[in-house]
């Protein structure tokens, strides 16, 4: 039975003022011990996990567990659970004995030298996508015009996704993640994304192609363990976080860059420093600030306090990317950080399978970007980007001009 909410704990709410800014939440979290309860939205009560140290220590314990289908899993949407209902779990929803096998079989497709593989392709798409902007009207939403297709354009081509259906895809991954919309018609794009990626499936495996569904079903069969179910959940796992992420981040981090000059005029005279920056913006946002849940199957100490069998846990990314025990002044930017410890990505065995190809897409953007239109400026004040309520952070449209 899943316990009754406390109505004595207070209601945590991810909005942020400002796309750069922690969510008002964390003010109050932060005067509380290191590990406390908070309620979602949704009702749940949960302990919040707000230091990196205890963000790294809970990603790493097999006690707390990330599957969804146990009784009381913490979830921060309403209705999250219905879109869930009868779902293959993806990766991100698996414990050992099965995740390890599972991840292992596609972790090849995103080593370092198959991503830098990549860089001519990306490189080309990025260029054009350029152009056309080069040779349109001004101001120019960045977001549709060049943040989106980048990663969307990327991942179909790895994937073997036809890019003509992306707006059909985008739509619907964008309304699964959405805060904004009723439990039914998340429930109703989840499942469209779901027969769409089912139908791709049965295609390939009629004539397998050269791409990493092509491959992940001939090398499966090959090893007399194809699943066609757990086939479509790795593709729709990997399409849905392979475009809405980057792309945020490529708004995100256009933005920032261009409210700090003085360090972007340090990538642009030195890209060497530019791999560097995308840490730091990675850090510095923190798009995926309220995805990790997890549920303890056993009693658990974390930081000092113990976490009883059957209650949830949230590691709140922003949270610990911005603790001032692991960060100096957390709450500035600052490329010469060197911040690769932070768990924009995650850590441990569920670490983001595509953290290369995101570095790899985000370091040509933004070296491409600024070197091919050096006076790009934003057409709208900060104050004005809205941002939207989904588990994925990002902002809904970004108009530039140069």
């Amino acid at each position: 039975m899943t316990e009754v909410a406390d109505p004595s704990v207070s209601t945590f709410s991810p909005v942020r003022k400002c796309p750069f800014s922690p969510p008002e939440s964390y003010g109050e979290l932060r005067e509380q011990p290191r590990i406390s309860k908070v309620k979602f939205p949704n009702g749940d009560d949960v302990w919040a996990v707000t230091k990196l140290e205890d963000a790294r220590a809970a990603l790493l314990d097999t006690t707390l567990s990330s599957m969804r289908t146990y009784a009381g899993f913490p979830t921060f949407q309403t209705g999250e659970r219905v879109a869930r209902d009868g779902a293959v779990p993806t990766l991100v929803e698996m414990d050992p004995p099965m995740h390890g096998p599972a991840r292992q079989a596609v972790v090849g497709e995103f080593t370092v030298r198959r991503m830098e593989a990549l860089r001519p392709r990306i490189q080309q798409i990025v260029d054009e996508l350029i152009d056309a902007m080069l040779a349109g009207d001004k101001p120019v939403d960045l977001m549709e015009a060049f943040a989106l297709p980048v990663p969307s354009l990327v991942i179909c081509e790895l994937l073997g996704v036809p890019y003509a259906d992306h707006d059909f895809f985008q739509s619907r991954s964008t309304a699964i993640l959405s805060q904004e919309i009723s439990a039914e018609d998340r429930d109703r794009n989840f499942k469209e994304l779901q027969g769409y990626l089912y139908k791709l499936v049965v295609t390939k495996e009629e004539n397998p192609t050269e791409d990493l569904i092509g491959r992940q079903i001939v090398k499966a069969r090959e090893a007399d363990a194809y699943d066609r179910t757990a086939m479509v959940a790795m593709s729709f796992l990997l399409l849905l976080a392979g475009h809405e992420t980057t792309a945020n981040m490529i708004s995100l981090g256009t933005v920032a860059l261009l409210q700090n000059p003085e360090q972007l005029e340090a990538i642009t005279q030195d890209p060497s420093k530019t791999l560097s920056a995308v840490e730091e913006l990675l850090r510095y946002t923190t798009i995926t600030d309220t995805v990790t849940m997890r549920l303890a199957t056993a009693d658990v100490e974390l930081g000092g306090q113990t976490i009883k069998a059957g209650e949830g846990v949230a590691v709140l990314g922003f949270a610990a990317n911005t603790d001032p025990d692991a960060f100096e002044r957390p709450d500035e930017f600052d490329i010469e950080r060197g911040a690769r410890h932070h768990v924009a990505f995650g850590f441990g065995p569920h670490q983001c399978l595509g953290q290369n190809l995101a570095r790899l897409e985000l370091q040509i953007v933004f070296d491409t970007l600024f070197r091919r239109i050096p006076g790009l400026k934003l057409a709208q004040s900060v104050e004005e980007l809205q941002g939207k309520e989904a588990l994925v952070y990002g902002i809904r449209e970004l108009l530039v001009t140069w």
